[in-house]
């Protein structure tokens, strides 16, 4: 449509009254779509699919089904190991992950009890898959490296942000980050904006809408950064001496965090004033 020259907006979710009153289907959540691009509410541009961050994405789509078909492999053989036979736990219980798949795929099980020769060759084959994900894992990473490299080398520069972590926060900033307004919106959207809490109290809690891929990249860097990087360890002990419990430690770490990736993964308009992260280590 873009390419047609016609102007796209994207409707972040039908009118809930609409949907309370008259039922949820597709034809009035079209109706309700139409009249949010007509009246003007609903104004902001799409992610475009037409640059490097679309094939990250896609990358990133099977990336993340390999890993958790891997990470099933590994439980469904530690699971046959336990309830298997008596030695085959004392051989494999105490290996390391990596010398389990390696040992189970090389497996040459003999004819013999039935129990013991049928569950080798699953293990055996639970050892093959695993080692076939392993490299298609290593062989999405080869793609994907380049790509996040060649778009954002600053976003990698960035103490505690890894390619993978990198490659989370540019699919949720899209092609076209321009469509981002400002840090603050970009917060929002990392799910990383505190709001102000229902009641009297003063208190503010994580904005519950937004993209938890990027809000659980920003906890990767916190994560990181609390383990490696002096600034934030002494703000850590800082904070924990000030009675702040560590989720809320790192609830705020993920706030100062989000406007540091902005500029290298959603760089902001030239006309648009800092909105700002408000928070100092």
């Amino acid at each position: 449509m873009s390419a047609a020259g016609v102007r796209v907006v994207e409707v972040d979710r039908s009118d809930r009254q609409d949907r309370r009153r008259q039922g949820k289907s597709g034809p009035l959540d079209a109706v309700s779509a139409a009249r949010a691009a007509q009246s003007g509410r609903a104004r902001g541009a799409p992610k475009g699919r037409d640059g490097a961050v679309e094939a990250v994405r896609a990358l990133m789509v099977d990336e993340r089904s390999a890993r958790s078909e891997q990470t099933q492999a590994n439980g469904q053989a530690r699971a046959l190991i336990v309830t298997g036979p008596e030695d085959l736990r004392a051989g494999f219980a105490a290996h390391a992950t990596a010398d389990l798949v390696t040992d189970l795929a090389s497996l040459r099980p003999r004819p013999g009890a039935v129990v013991g020769y049928h569950t080798r060759i699953a293990l055996r084959e639970l050892g093959r898959r695993a080692e076939f994900l392993d490299s298609q894992l290593g062989c999405l990473d080869a793609l994907i490296m380049p790509l996040v490299t060649g778009h954002a080398p600053g976003l990698l520069a960035l103490h505690g942000v890894g390619p993978d972590t990198a490659a989370l926060l540019l699919v949720a900033a899209g092609d076209h980050p321009e469509r981002l307004r400002s840090e603050a919106a970009w917060a929002h959207l990392c799910a990383a904006a505190p709001i102000p809490a229902s009641g009297k109290t003063t208190r503010h809690r994580l904005n519950p809408a937004g993209d938890r891929q990027a809000n659980h990249a920003l906890w990767r860097i916190v994560i990181t950064r609390m383990s490696s990087h002096p600034p934030t360890r002494a703000y850590v002990e800082r904070r924990t001496a000030e009675g702040l419990s560590k989720p809320e430690i790192i609830r705020c770490l993920k706030r100062y965090v989000a406007p540091q990736v902005y500029p290298t993964s959603a760089p902001p308009p030239t006309d648009t004033p800092d909105s700002g992260g408000g928070l100092t280590l």
